[in-house]
């Protein structure tokens, strides 16, 4: 993740209360459905967050390419972050295992 993300003192408030409200809805609806309404939410957001950046469309259409690379590289570095915390700390997130 990147130092000024780690340096913003409410960043993991702000993740943490979107995992939050993922997690209400985990209780009406399975993991997996909730699983791609908050990656769509989040990929809509991020839409909406580059045409902010743009003066028009044709803006956005010459950075397209590279606004997907950047979010992509971004989700993939904080999605490989979190895999190999939770792979580390397994026992400690998820209780006792099942294996024998």
């Amino acid at each position: 993740m990147g130092a000024d993300l780690k340096e913003d003192p409410t960043f993991f408030d702000r993740a943490d209360s979107l995992i939050n409200l993922a997690n209400e809805h985990c209780a009406e609806t399975g993991r997996g459905k909730v699983s791609a309404s908050f990656m769509y939410g989040c990929a809509r957001f991020q839409a909406w967050n580059a045409a902010t950046w743009a003066g028009n469309s044709g803006e956005m259409l010459e950075k397209r390419n590279e606004t997907i690379e950047y979010f992509v590289e971004q989700y993939r570095t904080m999605l490989s972050e979190n895999l190999d915390d939770y792979i580390g700390n397994f026992a400690k997130y998820m209780g006792p295992s099942n294996d024998h």
